[in-house]
């Protein structure tokens, strides 16, 4: 899994260095493979600045090249061959000095020479799209309508984004872990951090009937299901930092639409999809099972045969939506879509695995839905992505949310003491500081009575269900190299035994690990 450290910083405040948080994150259990250097444009435009064409004349040695001197804010004017036929005094261009290294949008690198161009000397580049990678264009250099100072960075310029992305090996029990947002949560704990609210302050939400009707036929395996309609979009290319965060991620910006569920997912953690909504056929989305062998055409136009244990999203003549995993081929945004329903549900976990595995899918939504996403997390993902949609493809939201379960899903509770934990952990923690870390896990305290602990763990932590997993956690954001380690074997099951027999014991763990091959 690919995370931002610039998107983490929408969610939490980071001074730290993109290496200091990875050795806090592997040191709590999310293990960073790699930390990689990302650029929205390869190489960031080093060494490339503006310049001003000072003089162009006819290459004397050659018709199709021209003599320049370009300033580009140092002591002289560079001397510049240029082959570009719109090159022309007076214009405001992207010169690329010597030792910078060009990453083309074609072919391998290169560096910046000092050369000789037909017998002139030829100090730089004045650079064209491709050249720089910015686009396919080789029609002509680039020309700036905007004065700007000679010598600016173009890194400055063009806004060039630098990022870090760490290469995060999620283990199958963090499924809320798996997006910025989870991260940023796990940072919180461990740097005792304030975490930022989900900004929905731009969501303005419609006050009528939205002219869809949701119904929930099988509400265990769709305990919940929310939606909106969004009228007048405009499908279109998405703004330049919104492709930015997902290249960085390794994903293909698609349209805006597309684009946007996809942000937010890897935002928040919570899938999202976007029907076209006059393709809804009777007005109405039905969440149910379909009988085996029913056909179904998804989204990469393979015709599929049904499972009866699928959940489809369906409307009043035909699947739509395999739940959780795959959309349609016919149901989904196109270019000329002008209305779209937007739907952010909570799908049983076993339902969406058993769908992916029989159906050989595999998907950004089916990965975390097998997981298990957080229940209480539809609604808010839904306005977030709404309020996306109609600043980057217009139109406006023009219904209010529907929802299938309006009730929030309750936290899941466990007891324990004081003294049990520090059993189990070895060492004696101060009461306090185990409730200060608990707090940061956004962990409740529901009941306190002497050394007992009543506590409430919030629903998108499916992976705390026993007094072990709590003890876990704790011992993640405390330190494991906080905890001293003994010389001697210690646990619960040798405690049973006298000292004698205890020792007993562990020699014949020893000899038994050393008989496997643990030597």
């Amino acid at each position: 899994m690919r995370i931002s450290y610039n998107w983490l910083k929408d969610y939490i405040d980071l001074t730290e260095s993109p290496d200091e948080i990875a050795r806090l994150l592997t040191h709590s259990g999310l293990e960073v493979e790699k930390v990689e250097k990302y650029e929205s444009i390869k190489g960031g435009l080093e060494g490339i600045v503006i310049g001003k064409v000072l003089t162009c004349e006819k290459h004397p040695n050659a018709d199709r090249l021209r003599k320049t001197t370009v300033d580009v804010g140092s002591e002289k004017p560079l001397e510049i061959v240029c082959g570009a036929p719109n090159v022309a005094a007076g214009q405001t261009v992207v010169v690329a000095t010597i030792g910078a290294v060009m990453y083309p949008a074609e072919g391998e690198s290169f560096s910046i020479q000092k050369s000789k161009i037909r017998g002139e000397v030829s100090e730089g580049m004045i650079c064209a799209e491709d050249e720089l990678g910015m686009g396919k264009s080789h029609d002509g250099i680039i020309v700036l309508t905007d004065e700007i100072k000679p010598g600016t960075s173009a890194q400055e310029y063009f806004e060039i984004e630098v990022d870090y992305i760490f290469e995060i090996g999620l283990t199958p029990n963090r499924a809320d872990a798996a997006s910025h947002l989870g991260v940023a949560r796990d940072l919180r704990a461990l740097l005792n951090r304030n975490l930022k609210k989900v900004d929905l302050k731009n969501f303005q939400p419609g006050f009528k009937a939205s002219g869809i009707t949701v119904k929930v036929e099988n509400t265990k395996g769709c305990p919940r299901y929310t939606g909106l309609s969004i009228t007048n979009v405009t499908i279109a290319e998405s703004p330049e930092w919104l492709k930015t965060r997902l290249r960085s991620i390794g994903l293909n910006p698609i349209n805006n639409i597309v684009d946007a569920t996809n942000y937010v997912m890897h935002s928040l953690g919570q899938p999202l999809h976007a029907f076209d909504q006059d393709e809804i056929k009777g007005n109405t989305i039905i969440v149910k099972n379909l009988p085996a062998n029913t056909e179904f055409v998804t989204l990469d136009g393979v015709k599929r045969k049904l499972l009866d244990q699928d959940l489809m999203i369906c409307n009043t003549s035909e699947p739509m939506c395999l739940a959780g995993v795959f959309g349609g081929l016919d149901s989904g945004v196109k270019n000329n879509t002008r209305h779209i329903f937007l739907e952010s549900a909570y799908f049983n976990p076993e339902t969406v695995r058993t769908s992916s595995m029989k159906h050989g899918l595999k998907t950004d939504s089916s990965f975390r839905f097998e997981r298990g996403t957080d229940p209480n997390m539809p609604k808010v993902a839904l306005r977030k992505a709404a309020a996306l949609i109609v600043e980057i493809a217009g139109g406006e939201i023009s219904s209010d949310i529907l929802d299938s379960n309006t009730e929030a899903f309750p936290p899941f509770r466990i007891e324990t003491t004081h003294q049990r934990i520090c059993k189990l952990i070895g060492k004696e923690i101060p009461a306090d500081r185990i409730l200060e870390i608990i707090s940061l896990l956004d962990i409740k305290l529901a009941f306190r009575n002497g050394d007992l602990l009543v506590l409430d763990i919030p629903p998108f932590r499916v992976d705390v269900k026993r007094e072990a997993d709590l003890v876990e956690e704790i011992l993640r954001i405390y330190g494991y190299d906080n905890i001293e380690l003994s010389d001697r074997l210690s646990s619960e099951f040798l405690s049973e035994f006298p000292a004698k027999d205890s020792d007993h014991i562990h020699h014949l763990i020893d000899q038994t690990l050393i008989a496997k091959g643990f030597q």
